[in-house]
């Protein structure tokens, strides 16, 4: 008799065990479908014109969902900055990087294009963490870009990833302003052209 009772209270601990892994799971899986649905519904719109409501629908999840993720929308938008900062690809060789991040084709994606070109400039009038989070990606970028820079010592490479950032970051937000396609292509073109002179010649 203890024998079997054993059995069962270890069959049942087993299955729980079992269901609150897979809850785990099913929970970590909806949080990086909010996270990305909220990052392109932000980048293509903007914070404000975005509800909780949206990006839960856009998720494929119901609305009551989202307080077991997140406390606030605040705390959305800095998490969402987190996550898709880290996602963004914005290394490898800086010559073969500008000519992929100054294209017509990276412009006109907003919903996927980079995070820091779609949402710093409304990230300046957000809550704190929100700015720390975009600084956070920002210092990871430059660091990153630096290792691929050119110059003689860590200061000069550093200089240069600096330059070489704002300069793409700049470049793709006036190309997006602009109403004139024309003066957008041509921003977009000189600066890979004034990028490419920059760059030493080996």
């Amino acid at each position: 008799m203890m024998t079997v009772m054993y059995t069962v209270k270890l069959q049942a601990a087993f299955e729980w065990e079992n269901a609150m892994r897979v809850t785990r799971e099913q929970m970590a899986e909806h949080r990086e479908k909010i996270l990305k649905s909220a990052g392109k519904l932000f980048r293509a719109k903007g914070f404000e014109a975005v509800t909780v409501a949206d990006v839960m629908k856009a998720a494929g999840l119901t609305h009551g969902g989202f307080y077991g993720h997140f406390k606030s929308k605040d705390d959305l938008i800095a998490e969402t900055l987190s996550h898709a900062l880290k996602g963004d690809k914005n290394g490898g060789e800086l010559a073969s990087f500008a000519k992929r991040y100054l294209s017509p084709k990276h412009r006109d994606n907003l919903a996927s294009g980079c995070s820091t070109a779609g949402l710093a400039a409304e990230t300046i009038r957000q809550a704190p963490a929100a700015r720390a989070a975009m600084t956070a990606g920002l210092r990871d970028t430059i660091e990153r870009l630096s290792e691929q820079a050119a110059g003689r010592t860590e200061a000069e490479r550093r200089r240069a990833a600096i330059g070489h950032w704002s300069a793409l970051v700049g470049a793709v937000i006036l190309a997006r302003l602009s109403s004139d396609r024309a003066l957008s292509d041509e921003i977009l073109s000189e600066t890979r052209d004034w990028l490419e002179e920059k760059r030493p010649k080996r």
